[in-house]
C-alpha cells in the first residue's frame, strides 16, 4: 500500500512539480518589461560581450595594424611575383608559345614584344627593378636590362630620322596630335591653360584600325605625358617607339583610303617605306649589339620561368633548389648554403639552451634557498645585464675572446697556453655560443627561480626524515617539481636564440652565423625580400613544429612561470 503523504499530488503547499505544471499552463517566465526571461538574459549577456569587445578593440586594432598585417604582408612576398608579368606583359604572352627546352632562341615576335615592353619600362624607370628581381635568379640580368633601357632608342631613331628628313612635321607634337587625336580632344588640348587639369587623350575614330600599332604606342605616350610628365601632349614630340610602330603599320597595311588630317603626309610616308632605299632596323640584331647575352637562351628561360604572378622560386631557393624549364632541381653542391645554415641554427640554439640550463639551475636553486635579503641582492646581479646595451655586451665579449684579449692574456700569464699558440675563440661557433649563453642566461634563471621559490622546503625535509639521502631527496622530490620552470626557460631561450642575429653577426664570423643573419642581409642589403620572407616562413614553420613536438612529449600545460 502506498503512502499518500509521499504522493506529490496529495501534498498540500507548493512543490517543484506543481511549479512546473503551473509554468506550463501560464507560459514562459517574463522579465519586468514583458519579454521572455531567457531572451532578456541572452540580450544582457550579448551587451556585456559587446562592451568588453569595445574596451579591447583599440588594442586589437593596434596589434592588427602594427604587428599582424606587416607579418602577413612579408609572408605574402615569399610567393608574390607580379613584377615580371606587369613589366613585360607582351613578352610574357608571346613566350607562352616558346618551348624553353628546345635549345633554340625565341623568334622575332618575342624580341619585338621585349623591345616595346623594355622601352616603356625604361620610360617609367621600372626596368632596373625588373633586372634586380631576375638577377636573383640569374647573375648579370640586372646590368643587361640597365643597358637595354638606354640602348633601345637606336631602333626607333632609324625610322624617326628618315621620316623627319621626308617632312620635319613628323617630329612635331601638334602634327601627331592632329593626326591621332579626335577633334573634340584636340580642341580641349589647344584651349588648355596652366593650372587646369589636362584633358584625357581620345583617339581619332577609325585610327585604331588604320594604324593599330601606332595607335597603341601613341596612347601609351599620351598617358605617360599627361600623368607622369604633366605636360600638354600637343607640345611634346612622340617617342621613337611611335615611329617604329608607324613604320610597321605602313609596311603591313594600306593607308590610301584615309582622308583625315595630314592624309597627304601619311601617304608620302607610306610611299617612303615602300621604296627600296628605306633603311630598316633588325630588332634582334640591335639586342645583340646592346649585349650579346640577349642571345643566351638561359636569359629567356629565366624570364619565362618567373613570368607567373605567383612563384615557388623563393621557397626553392630557401632549400637550396631552383626552378628550371624541366622543373625544380637541386643547386650545385658549392651553392647549397641555406640547408647548412638551418642545421647550424638549430644545433647551436640547442647547445645554447642546454648551456643556459646547466648554468642557470644552480643559480636559481641558490636564489630560492637563500634568505630573502641575500636572494634579493643576488637577483639584482642577475638583472644587471638588462641595464646594459646588448651591443655593448656583445662588443665586450669580442674584446675578451680575441687572441690578444683578456682571456688569452690570462691563460698565457698562468702558463696554460703558449704565447705563440693563443686560442681562437672569436669569429667562430664557440664565440657565438659563449656570448649568447651570457646574454640569454637571465631568461633561463627567472622562470626557474619563480618555480623553485614555490616548492615548499618541507617536502625535502620530509624525504630526509624518512631516510633519503640529500641526493635522493633532490632527485626524487625537488627536481621533478622544478621541471616546469626548466621547460618554460628552455622554450623562451630556444625561441630567442633561434632568431638572434646581432650577436652572431658580431662574434660569429663565417662559421658562427645563424639563418637570421641571412634573412637580415636579404632585407637590408640585397633587398631580396621574397627570399627573406621565404626563409622567415620556413623558420617560423620549424619553430611551430618543434613547439608542437614539445607539447606532445612534455605537455605545454606543464610549463609554469611560478
Amino acid at each position: 500500500m502506498s503512502d499518500a503523504s509521499n504522493d506529490p499530488a496529495q501534498m498540500e503547499g507548493p512543490t517543484p512539480e506543481k511549479g512546473l505544471a503551473a509554468a506550463e499552463k501560464t507560459g514562459p517566465m517574463l522579465a519586468a518589461d514583458g519579454t521572455p526571461l531567457k531572451r532578456s538574459l541572452a540580450r544582457a549577456l550579448r551587451r556585456q560581450k559587446i562592451r568588453a569587445l569595445m574596451l579591447i578593440a583599440p588594442l586589437l586594432l593596434f596589434v592588427l595594424v602594427t604587428f599582424i598585417a606587416p607579418i602577413l604582408d612579408m609572408l605574402f612576398r615569399s610567393v608574390e611575383n607580379q613584377i615580371v608579368s606587369e613589366t613585360l606583359p607582351r613578352t610574357v604572352v608571346v613566350l607562352e608559345d616558346w618551348d624553353g627546352t628546345s635549345g633554340e632562341l625565341p623568334g622575332d615576335p618575342v624580341f619585338r614584344a621585349a623591345y616595346e615592353d623594355i622601352f616603356l619600362a625604361a620610360e617609367y624607370k621600372l626596368h632596373t627593378r625588373l633586372g634586380t628581381r631576375l638577377n636573383y635568379e640569374l647573375t648579370g640580368v640586372s646590368s643587361l636590362f640597365r643597358k637595354s633601357g638606354r640602348g633601345l632608342d637606336d631602333i626607333g631613331e632609324v625610322y624617326q630620322d628618315q621620316f623627319e628628313d621626308l617632312n620635319e612635321n613628323w617630329d612635331e607634337g601638334l602634327f601627331w596630335a592632329e593626326l591621332m587625336g579626335s577633334d573634340s580632344w584636340l580642341a580641349d588640348a589647344q584651349g588648355w591653360q596652366e593650372g587646369q587639369p589636362l584633358p584625357e587623350f581620345e583617339l581619332r575614330e577609325g585610327m585604331a584600325d588604320l594604324l593599330p600599332r601606332t595607335s597603341a604606342a601613341y596612347q601609351d605616350f599620351a598617358r605617360f605625358t599627361r600623368v607622369e610628365d604633366e605636360e600638354n601632349l600637343i607640345d611634346e614630340e612622340p617617342w621613337t617607339l611611335v615611329h617604329t610602330a608607324l613604320y610597321e603599320d605602313l609596311s603591313a597595311g594600306d593607308v590610301s583610303g584615309y582622308s583625315g588630317p595630314h592624309a597627304a603626309e601619311l601617304q608620302a610616308a607610306a610611299d617612303l617605306v615602300a621604296s627600296p632605299d628605306f633603311e630598316t632596323a633588325d630588332i634582334r640584331a640591335v639586342f645583340e649589339e646592346i649585349d650579346e647575352d640577349w642571345l643566351d637562351i638561359e636569359v629567356w628561360q629565366t624570364i619565362k620561368t618567373y613570368s607567373p604572378n605567383y612563384t615557388s622560386g623563393y621557397f626553392l631557393n630557401a632549400v637550396d633548389m631552383q626552378k628550371t624549364p624541366e622543373g625544380p632541381a637541386l643547386r650545385d653542391e658549392d651553392e647549397r648554403i641555406y640547408g647548412l645554415l638551418f642545421k647550424r641554427t638549430l644545433f647551436m640554439s640547442m647547445v645554447i639552451t642546454f648551456s643556459c640550463i646547466a648554468l642557470a639551475y644552480p643559480i636559481a636553486y641558490l636564489l630560492a634557498t637563500l634568505p630573502s635579503r641575500t636572494a634579493n641582492l643576488l637577483m639584482i646581479l642577475v638583472l644587471l645585464p638588462f641595464w646594459t646595451s646588448l651591443l655593448v655586451r656583445t662588443s665586450a665579449w669580442k674584446v675578451m675572446l680575441q687572441q690578444q684579449g683578456v682571456i688569452n692574456d690570462v691563460l698565457v700569464w698562468i702558463g696554460l697556453v703558449d704565447d705563440a699558440n693563443r686560442l681562437v675563440m672569436i669569429n667562430n661557433q664557440f664565440g657565438t655560443i659563449v656570448a649568447m649563453t651570457h646574454i640569454l642566461l637571465p631568461f633561463m634563471i627567472l622562470p626557474m627561480y619563480s618555480v623553485m621559490a614555490t616548492i615548499p622546503p618541507s617536502y625535502v625535509r620530509a624525504a630526509k626524515s624518512m631516510g633519503a639521502t640529500n641526493f635522493t631527496a633532490f632527485r626524487r622530490v625537488y627536481f621533478p617539481q622544478s621541471i616546469p620552470g626548466i621547460g618554460a626557460g628552455s622554450i623562451l631561450v630556444f625561441i630567442l636564440s633561434i632568431g638572434y642575429y646581432i650577436t652572431p653577426e658580431i662574434v660569429g664570423g663565417t662559421t658562427g652565423t645563424f639563418i637570421s643573419n641571412r634573412i637580415a642581409y636579404h632585407i637590408s642589403s640585397s633587398l631580396n625580400w621574397g627570399l627573406a620572407a621565404a626563409l622567415g616562413t620556413i623558420l617560423l614553420a620549424v619553430v611551430l613544429l618543434l613547439y608542437w613536438a614539445y607539447d606532445k612529449i612534455v605537455g605545454i600545460d606543464n610549463v609554469k612561470l611560478g
